[in-house]
């Protein structure tokens, strides 16, 4: 049976994650606020980071920055910003939009 949380990050109950995933106290309070579904739009925003920016998880400064980037988009509800990125994206809609107008 799995448990559920009050997930910070959707504003609502969930299926809460079956053990810790991340060390500490944040460890901790992720475990306590976050589903398991924000956990894995984290993940996918994790990926993109370290692959985008480059990041080598045996820098010290890289894993402080893959934290802070964790915290602020599961308790602060901040998107992960890669320059360029975004624009993308959002040329990527504007294209769509424009193939599905009559």
């Amino acid at each position: 049976m799995s448990r559920t949380v009050f997930c910070q990050y959707l504003k609502k109950d969930a299926p809460g994650l079956d053990f810790q995933l991340y060390p500490g106290e944040l460890g901790k309070r992720i475990f306590d606020n976050i589903s398991k579904e924000a956990w894995a739009l984290w993940q996918k925003k994790q990926t993109m980071l370290i692959n985008e920016k480059k990041l080598n998880m045996m820098n010290m400064e890289h894993r402080q920055l893959l934290e802070t980037e964790m915290q602020a988009f599961l308790f602060e509800g901040k998107d992960v910003e890669i320059e360029g990125y975004t624009l993308l994206l959002r040329n990527l809609g504007d294209f769509c939009s424009k193939l599905i107008k009559p």
